[in-house]
């Protein structure tokens, strides 16, 4: 996967559900790969707000992604937007 960039909850369920899909997962067996039920991942993935920080990381190490903190681009949140 390519390298992406998500500055809001919405843009990074959209990267992760991508992955996932990739991955050839479907939520229910992300979620059990993570102990997390179905309805979780899809929480995850349409970027609700009230997901635990522990959760995005765990989704994000079984599908073999990381997260990488850098010095924020000039790029707008609408120039964001459009790459999805």
């Amino acid at each position: 996967m390519n390298e992406q960039i998500a500055r809001t909850e919405k843009q990074l369920g959209a990267i992760l559900r991508r992955a996932r899909k990739q991955a050839g997962m479907t939520q229910s067996s992300l979620g059990h790969n993570i102990h997390l039920r179905q309805g979780t991942v899809s929480r995850l993935e349409a970027g609700e707000p009230a997901v635990q920080l522990r959760t995005v990381m765990e989704a994000l190490a079984a599908l073999n992604l990381e997260l990488v903190v850098r010095d924020r681009s000039k790029a707008s949140a609408a120039d964001i937007e459009d790459l999805f």
